[in-house]
């Protein structure tokens, strides 16, 4: 299950909010230069001439998780534990019963000063709430959102079925420098957002209530998982987003995966995981954006957008099944080209950036324009 490798710092590459980058050169028969990930809310930061102990399990399998190996733990190069990180104010445990458990302090604990706010907390008051498949339409949808309507406190619920730490999205900390990301709110088992909460449910409330979000985004950490089976995907999660969304009162907007370059079969066009996700586990209507994709041709500064347009009517087709349940609402694009060619954050998904593949791009960013739309309404 873990593969263990030791090694010594040789240079800090890069710096984040709860993360540092490291050169570690491994101290065993490869004797190779890797990159590794250090948080900062589980260990004192490494320095140069430290040696870690590494788990280099999916760097050595070949997986897409960043290409990092993770410290464990560092010593100075005197031997001695590098020091303690910031100390536990609550008693929530996540990554319960692992070597590496967190204890983070809850907004929904006692002895929170959001406890007796939350304690009774039971609607969303019609705040919309826009549900994503994948951690990369983050990016796009909250630019939309800003393009639409400038000025929206959008608050980010990072569920637990990708990766843990908040820390590990590049992206999530690029947002809030930029200032299209008000906060951040770690449910489940996930950790590191500005505040903790132990369910959806309580992480949307927390949000609302605590935060002071106007919209709130959900959508799990880096880091998918799927298995090319109908239920072995992590983006399952989507659908029970919509159900406690909607079960407290809020607007879902569900946001479509959507593809044109995907060499998968089942990911081409609709993906199986927003039919699954939409259509067999949200019991609950939400809102689901599609985008004109005919629109496409008369945007510019995009790539293969007659091959976008060209996905439209088996999108159509694909839906019309979801259409008893949920609400399935056009989304024109116009606009979005420029709102997305000019996002302060880069864009990526499976490895495709905005000309690789704009029908995932411009999907993510009409769900986010819908649920600006709805700011607008009574």
């Amino acid at each position: 299950m873990i593969i263990w490798a030791d090694g010594e710092v040789t240079a800090i590459r890069r710096e984040w909010p709860g993360a540092v980058e490291l050169t570690v050169l491994r101290a065993d028969e490869t004797a190779t230069e890797i990159r590794a990930l250090a948080y900062t809310s589980l260990m004192a930061a490494p320095e140069i001439g430290d040696r870690v102990l590494l788990n280099v399990a999916a760097l050595d399998r070949g997986l897409g998780t960043g290409g990092y190996a993770l410290v464990i733990a560092a010593l100075d190069p005197a031997g001695r534990l590098r020091g303690q990180p910031p100390q536990p104010a609550g008693h929530l445990v996540k990554a319960r019963y692992l070597p590496l458990q967190a204890m983070v302090a809850g907004a929904d604990e006692q002895g929170s000063p959001h406890h007796e706010l939350l304690a009774d907390a039971d609607d969303l008051a019609g705040m919309p709430v826009l549900v994503a498949d994948l951690h990369s339409a983050l990016t796009p949808a909250l630019v939309a959102i800003a393009y639409d309507r400038p000025g929206t406190r959008v608050v980010y619920v990072m569920s637990d079925q990708g990766a843990l730490p908040l820390a590990f999205s590049r992206s999530v900390a690029a947002l809030r420098e930029a200032g299209l990301l008000a906060g951040t709110v770690t449910v489940g088992q996930a950790f590191g957002g500005d505040l903790e909460a132990v369910t959806v449910h309580s992480g949307l409330l927390a949000a609302r209530l605590a935060l002071e979000a106007d919209l709130v985004v959900v959508s799990q950490g880096p880091g998918n998982l799927g298995t090319g089976t109908r239920w072995g995907f992590s983006g399952v999660g989507a659908g029970e987003a919509v159900n406690a969304a909607a079960t407290l009162g809020g607007r879902p907007v569900g946001s479509l995966r959507i593809s044109g370059a995907d060499a998968r079969p089942r990911h081409q066009g609709l993906s199986h995981h927003s039919l699954t996700a939409y259509g067999r586990v949200a019991l609950l209507p939400a809102d689901l954006a599609v985008p004109v994709l005919a629109d496409a041709p008369a945007l510019a500064g995009m790539a293969g957008l007659d091959a976008v347009a060209a996905l439209a009517d088996p999108v159509e087709q694909a839906l019309a099944g979801l259409g008893a349940r949920h609400r399935l609402v056009r989304v024109p694009l116009a606009g979005l080209d420029v709102a997305l060619r000019s996002s302060p954050v880069p864009m990526s998904t499976m490895g495709r950036d905005l000309d690789g593949d704009p029908a995932y791009f411009l999907a993510a960013a009409a769900a986010g324009r819908h649920a600006a739309a709805l700011l607008r309404l009574p």
